[in-house]
């Protein structure tokens, strides 16, 4: 695992010069946080579809939206062949109903604004989501929140692009190169996040992995297994150390 204690003793334009960096960010407990508003638009989504509404809430850190309207289908007894496309659909309206309620009580995690702004300074270095919430739920969030003048939200990988978190990385690798004619190695590639499911991401898919301590809750080994563990992303100099590094 990468210290925290590197010097910048590199010369910032000359440093940038030399490195190309795709950084991937997780949304919910790495950038931001909305305190149950997506879960209970999910709920809402759910009794919509359904009819009745869930008897129990489903761990969902790091998860696919996909899968956690699955989870909730298998808990509910409901077919996921007629149910599961509306549910997301409907969890997209719910989302957006709540938006005033997401400016309101969501805040944006310390630390974050500005690692997002000097990243955005580097050259070479592109930001966007890799994240389990449905685009149109991921660029509300980012949007009201007033994070999405630095990330590129139209080359991120989001939770309808795949069936397994893993293959998002290279749905945004081929976004890229698509829509703004730019390649990424794997080695130039960091998934920032706060989940188990996170790291899994970044290893399965030859990515670096930065994670951070502001989300729900790490497994026992979880921080020595990234490249960088930081409890929260406080220190700007650090985060740009180990990125750019």
């Amino acid at each position: 695992m990468r210290q925290l204690t590197l010097q910048r003793w590199v010369p910032r334009l000359g440093y940038c010069a030399l490195v190309g960096r795709l950084v991937l960010w997780d949304v919910d407990g790495t950038l931001l946080r909305t305190p149950g508003i997506g879960v209970a638009a999910m709920h809402r989504a759910l009794e919509r579809v359904v009819g009745v509404a869930p008897a129990e809430t489903v761990r969902f850190a790091g998860m696919l939206d996909s899968d956690i309207a699955l989870a909730y289908l298998e808990s509910m007894k409901a077919d996921p062949e007629v149910h599961l496309q509306p549910v997301l659909a409907a969890c997209v309206e719910e989302l957006e109903a709540a938006r005033e309620d997401i400016a309101e009580r969501g805040w944006v995690l310390p630390g974050v604004t500005d690692a997002l702004a000097a990243l955005d300074k580097e050259r070479g270095v592109r930001e966007t989501l890799l994240t389990g919430n449905l685009r149109a739920n991921a660029i509300l969030k980012v949007s009201v929140l007033g994070l999405d003048p630095w990330l590129d939200l139209e080359v991120g990988a989001y939770g309808e692009d795949a069936r397994q978190r893993h293959e998002l990385v290279p749905v945004a690798l081929e976004r890229l190169a698509k829509l703004r004619n730019r390649i990424y190695h794997r080695g130039e590639v960091w998934v920032i996040g706060d989940s188990e499911n996170d790291l899994a991401c970044a290893k399965k898919s030859g990515a670096h992995c930065l994670l951070v301590g502001t989300g729900w809750g790490l497994p026992d080994g979880a921080a020595e297994e990234a490249d960088a563990f930081m409890e929260e992303i406080s220190d700007t100099d650090a985060v740009l150390d180990i990125i750019l590094g």
